[in-house]
């Protein structure tokens, strides 16, 4: 009790000396004023630099801006050992980090090791946080609603006759494996890349800060991982099935007559009619671009891909033919992980809204078409209205079923 007594009145002493000490040293408000004039005309940034920043105007920022030697008179005073170091504390640094000029060595060589700020990165993070999340959700949003109003109207396209009774095969089980793989793959990489572009202000208010990051990192490795299965199942259906996939003239026929929606009957049709066609070749054609772009971003130091492209649009005169300047073709790692960011994103939304389109087609929208990737096989009346090429050559093979009478108008 005695030493308590001693020690809380010599406490609260050598409290009030610190805070008395603190306030005499403190500047005064004109003293900082005069610094922040001094910083300014040093070439330092000010509250009106980052605000045109932040409106997108050309301001001239770190290297173009000479920087101050410092000098101990502008630093604030040194506190040992966790405060300030004088005049050593010159913002200069800061900018020349910005800037990627300040001299930085690290114990990674990687081509960006040493690069510790971004600042160009800004364009990338508005593009994403808005043009590219607001379209995209208006993509998808207006597909779902597209396709509901589609059903509404037209409701689900049924047999004409009753079924044959008869089924032949469609897909081999191989062929199905190919398509599920691909099919499983892309919705997990949908939704992961869903959630990691729109989860921090969508899910964060609804999980919290830690849930959130659980479920970032899981979507992480699910994404990068999976993708690899989605890549296999692409090269597979294409050397399985572009042979029937190649354009015919009998496409031509089923484009003008919207596959049967204008002129009233069926359109003769190969396995795959022009629609499937259509959804086949925009399925390997962006599904080739997501993953070539996912590949740069998986090795972003292993080669480049936005820089020789640009190169080669440059070539071509296309930007100074639309009345722009040419591309920019020296890009840092981090540009070109921003560009192959941004363009994987791009095309995936509309590769989603083209799945979107295929997968109501093969479950709701038509009757009987689940079937032949559900079991492989096809009842023949449907294979009649539908393909009706492909079905004549089906039943024309020597191992083909019996043949079943079309039943009577």
């Amino acid at each position: 009790m005695v030493l308590s007594r001693i020690l809380f009145p010599l406490l609260l002493a050598m409290s009030l000396a610190g805070m008395a000490t603190a306030q005499e040293t403190a500047p005064s408000p004109d003293a900082l004023n005069d610094t922040n004039l001094q910083f300014e005309n040093n070439g330092q940034q000010t509250l009106e630099d980052i605000l045109a920043r932040q409106r997108g105007e050309d301001r001239p920022f770190g290297a173009d801006i000479p920087l101050s030697t410092g000098d101990d008179r502008e630093g604030a005073p040194e506190a040992a050992p966790l405060g300030t170091l004088g005049g050593a504390s010159d913002p200069a640094l800061w900018r020349e980090l910005r800037a990627n000029a300040a001299d930085v060595t690290a114990s990674n060589n990687g081509p960006a090791a040493t690069v510790l700020m971004q600042d160009n990165g800004m364009w990338w993070l508005n593009f994403r946080r808005g043009p590219l999340a607001t379209y995209g959700a208006w993509l998808l949003g207006g597909t779902l609603i597209l396709l509901a109003l589609f059903y509404l109207i037209r409701g689900r396209i049924r047999l004409d006759h009753d079924r044959a009774g008869v089924r032949i095969e469609r897909f081999k089980g191989i062929e199905r494996f190919a398509h599920w793989l691909l099919a499983g793959s892309f919705i997990l990489l949908g939704l992961t890349g869903l959630l990691t572009l729109f989860g921090r202000t969508t899910l964060i208010p609804l999980f919290g800060l830690e849930a959130f990051s659980v479920l970032a990192t899981g979507s992480k490795w699910i994404h990068n991982n999976v993708s690899w299965a989605f890549m296999l199942a692409l090269i597979m259906v294409f050397f399985m099935w572009v042979v029937h996939n190649l354009p015919s003239r009998t496409d031509i026929k089923w484009l003008m007559r919207g596959g049967g929606m204008f002129g009233g009957g069926h359109v003769p049709a190969k396995k795959f009619n022009a629609g499937q066609k259509l959804i086949f070749w925009a399925v390997i054609i962006l599904g080739a671009s997501i993953s070539v772009s996912g590949l740069s971003m998986l090795f972003p130091f292993e080669f480049s891909l936005f820089g020789p492209t640009f190169s080669k649009i440059n070539d071509l005169g296309l930007p100074q033919l639309f009345g722009y300047a040419a591309l920019d073709t020296n890009l840092s790692p981090q540009a070109e992980m921003q560009y192959a960011q941004l363009w994987h994103a791009m095309v995936s939304f509309v590769l989603m809204a083209v799945i979107f389109a295929h997968i109501y087609l093969g479950t709701l929208g038509m009757e009987g078409a689940f079937e032949a990737m559900g079991s492989g096989k096809v009842d023949l009346e449907w294979a009649r209205e539908h393909h009706s090429i492909w079905a004549d050559e089906v039943m024309a093979r020597k191992d083909a079923p019996p043949a079943t009478a079309h039943p009577a108008e």
